[in-house]
């Protein structure tokens, strides 16, 4: 077992460093976002940004456990924790609470806790310790099978409770299985899938397919026309065609009014800016405003009157774009992208399958929300509800983005360990 004085020497400040910077700005944030002059203590429990510095806290207490745990539990429980997640997604199902149109949350005394998140985490280690395995070849179909099967199994419980963000979550495994050895043609495949849903929803889906048929005859002009190559095409073509008629199945029937309206908003096929798209439009206010340097820390008119709803929790990068403009927002989305680089620097430094796995996992995690967070602020992607990493309000987002952190920390510092 690795002794305290080794861990202290072996970790990784860099990287400690800028999850400290984060959780610094993510409570500061807050502060802005809910302050309260009746209530002006940073410590006061009854206000969110109190709620929120007791949950960095216990976040720090947490990490300073793991980092005194021995580095090979994780690894060894992997399965009992991912099979411990699916338990709470089970329970959710049937004793959840309902908060904001979503039955994905367990509720204790006056915090509430969200089993989503602690499956992301879940969902890693097993990965981790499944692809991380000394026989297990991700070119062969059935490691291939029960690797996606380790993914979609809580992909579509967390789907079954209604929150539909979350889920998208668990779909960024995708890029550990690249990096595993997956073919990329399943991102082209992916990304041209993307690419058909959309222009299926701005234009007839006759056209649409008039389109790829277009494609599939130029094709044809440009490849060697063997048999193969021909039977291959015409499949391509025929999936294409179902997927293109399958679409309105899922925008109508599977997605839900407001989530159909987010996305005709984002592609600008509707316009509500006092209803569903409220949100994004006093967002895109907020930010803008702040010009190029900002309004100045507890500043900000658009989040002093609370012109921006839920502003602490998903849209919380509208007090740094609003009060620190630009810059702020640049120096933050900055430590995003080295947190990132460095997380993936460490991971390909490895000497354990398992610690090289786990580290793509929880960079792609953070990766996701960050984009989708961002870009749903500032209107890009529609509104779904994802958490900007350690630095919106909530208990269970920040315990579980630190728990992962902490864990791939202690991974880090244990590598001359593995021999």
């Amino acid at each position: 077992m690795t002794t305290r004085n080794n861990i202290i020497g072996k970790i990784d400040w860099w990287l400690l460093a800028m999850y400290c910077a984060l959780v610094v700005i993510g409570v500061s944030a807050i502060y802005a976002a809910a302050f309260n002059e009746a209530h002006p203590s940073l410590f006061d429990l009854s206000q969110h940004y109190g709620k929120q510095f007791l949950f960095a806290g216990v976040s720090v207490f947490l990490g300073l456990l793991i980092l005194l745990i021995d580095a090979k539990f994780f690894n060894t429980f992997a399965y009992v924790i991912y099979g411990f997640s699916i338990l709470l997604l089970l329970y959710v199902l049937v004793g959840g609470s309902t908060i904001a149109g979503s039955k994905s949350w367990i509720q204790f005394g006056g915090f509430s806790f969200q089993p989503s998140e602690f499956a992301k985490f879940g969902t890693a280690l097993a990965l981790a310790h499944y692809l991380g395995g000394v026989n297990t070849d991700f070119s062969k179909m059935k490691t291939q099978a029960i690797a996606y099967g380790l993914v979609l199994f809580p992909m579509m419980l967390v789907l079954m409770q209604g929150d539909a963000g979350s889920s998208l979550v668990f779909l960024v495994f995708i890029l550990v299985f690249y990096r595993e050895g997956m073919s990329g043609k399943i991102l082209i495949i992916g990304f041209v899938a993307i690419v058909l849903f959309l222009l299926t929803l701005y234009f007839s889906k006759w056209y649409v397919l008039i389109g790829v048929a277009v494609v599939s005859v130029a094709i044809v002009f440009l490849i060697e026309r063997t048999k193969k190559n021909i039977l291959k095409l015409i499949a391509v073509f025929a999936v294409s065609a179902v997927f293109i008629f399958s679409v309105d199945f899922f925008f109508y029937d599977i997605l839900k009014q407001h989530q159909r309206t987010r996305i005709n908003i984002i592609l600008g096929i509707e316009k509500d800016i006092y209803g569903v798209g409220y949100n994004l439009h006093q967002s895109k206010i907020a930010i803008g405003s702040g010009g190029f340097a900002g309004k100045g820390y507890l500043q900000g008119t658009m989040t002093k009157y609370n012109f921006v709803p839920e502003q602490h929790t998903d849209f919380i990068f509208c007090t740094i774009g609003e009060e620190f403009g630009f810059i702020g927002s640049f120096v933050l989305l900055s430590l995003y992208l080295a947190l990132l680089i460095r997380i993936i620097f460490l991971a390909e430094r490895q000497r354990s399958p398992f610690s090289r796995i786990y580290g793509y996992a929880i960079a792609s995690i953070i990766f996701f929300h960050l984009m989708v967070n961002i870009g749903m602020t500032i209107g890009l992607l529609p509104v779904i509800g994802i958490p900007l990493p350690f630095l919106s309000y909530g208990g269970s987002s920040l315990l579980m983005f630190s728990l992962m952190f902490f864990v791939f920390l202690k991974q880090d510092a244990n590598r001359m360990n593995i021999l």
